[in-house]
């Protein structure tokens, strides 16, 4: 076992895959890379990117999962291991799409799926999808459950992406800031030349989800695709207002948040809101798109260490021109850009992210900051299946 750790560190450069499912179950993103050197000096050529969609009852029951009325321990258990096996299938299907051998993939880092993340009082998370699973199906050595070590040092457990961040443009030139917009938001806010204590990231509030939970509610669509509907919709400035007095927009860094806050009850709470008050479906759309550039724009203005002068975006709503539109009005004097208009893939980023959080972790490197989770330390972050 040792020996074969030991050849993987050893490796020049080696293929990692990196799997990751987000807060908005679209599917499993497999992310196929070669890295070489490990922490400054990691380099990350990406050679295949795919989406794998979930079977349709295996992403309605992982739903079920996320709710405590509907999900229960002997449910949890089974889908940890058929999650297991859907994530092997991905890495075995990203290393086919381009011809490599699966005995040539070293090196998996799983982020798996969270279905529960509690971020204040007794601090704990679970995200499933068994890396003992996808490492006797693959075959690789496999680093899974990066959150723990972080939340067992005090930290949050989240967001883990700056650090990979911090790896790859730190050296750009200029004061940067990340914006991922998932199910839920992000940022990451790189200063010029900075050291990893200079990063500071966290949760933005909510991103695609109340806006898909209001699509799917009122068009039976997944999500707004380019955000017409928005478009076609009016901002009830009485109901953003409303919606920013929430104590989580307010809140400082360090911070995260989830579907377990800004979920299917907040949602439904909202819509019947918006319904007392007569609002018509494309203006609930609107607004609820508003909210979410809303918090972008406030965590810009008031919680980032210095002023930027790029704000790049990437997730799924990255792809929404009304949101983009809306974060541009409100940041006027920044550039506001996406990974795609740098020449990068942002669907690929987070799961990029846990290919290189495995390579550090078998290099025996801190993988968390401690600006950005508030735990008490640095923390090497996963457990390794072989």
């Amino acid at each position: 076992m040792l020996a074969r750790l030991q050849k993987l560190v050893d490796a020049h450069e080696k293929y990692v895959i990196g799997l990751m499912s987000g807060t908005s179950v679209d599917g499993i993103d497999a992310a196929l890379v070669k890295i070489s050197g490990n922490y400054t000096q990691t380099k990350v050529d990406e050679v295949a990117f795919e989406t794998y969609k979930f079977p349709t009852d295996v992403r309605g029951k992982i739903f079920d999962l996320f709710e405590l009325e509907s999900s229960n321990s002997m449910d949890i258990c089974q889908m940890n291991f058929v999650l297991g096996e859907l994530f092997a299938n991905a890495a075995e299907k990203i290393a086919a799409k381009v011809g490599i051998p699966l005995s040539e993939i070293g090196l998996i880092g799983s982020h798996g799926q969270t279905i529960y993340h509690i971020p204040e009082g007794i601090k704990s998370t679970l995200q499933i999808g068994e890396g003992s699973v996808i490492a006797h199906h693959t075959g690789a050595v496999v680093v899974s459950d990066f959150r723990v070590a972080d939340m067992a040092a005090g930290g949050i457990g989240a967001p883990l992406v700056p650090y990979t961040e911090f790896l790859l443009y730190s050296g750009s030139g200029k004061n940067i800031a990340l914006q991922n917009i998932g199910g839920i938001g992000n940022i990451t806010a790189i200063p010029n030349n900075a050291a990893p204590k200079d990063i500071i990231a966290f949760d933005t509030g909510p991103g695609n989800m109340i806006i898909d939970y209001m699509v799917q509610k009122i068009a039976g669509r997944p999500y707004d695709i380019g955000g017409e509907i928005a478009a076609s919709g009016s901002v009830c400035s009485r109901t953003l207002e409303r919606l920013m007095q929430d104590s989580f927009i307010a809140k400082k860094p360090p911070k995260a948040t989830g579907r377990e806050y800004f979920g299917k009850a907040f949602s439904q709470a909202l819509y019947a809101a918006c319904k007392c008050e007569n609002m018509q479906d494309n203006d609930i759309v609107a607004t609820a798109t508003a909210f979410t550039a809303e918090t972008i724009a406030y965590s810009v203005k008031n919680f980032l260490p210095c002023k930027i002068s790029q704000l790049i975006v990437g997730g799924g709503g990255a792809y929404n021109q009304t949101l983009m539109n809306m974060i541009e009005m409100r940041l006027p004097n920044i550039e506001v850009t996406t990974h795609e208009k740098l020449g990068k893939n942002s669907d690929a980023k987070e799961a990029i992210a846990f290919a290189i959080l495995a390579n550090e972790m078998i290099h025996g490197n801190t993988g968390n900051l401690p600006s950005v989770t508030g735990a008490s330390c640095g923390k090497i972050l996963g457990k390794i299946s072989l």
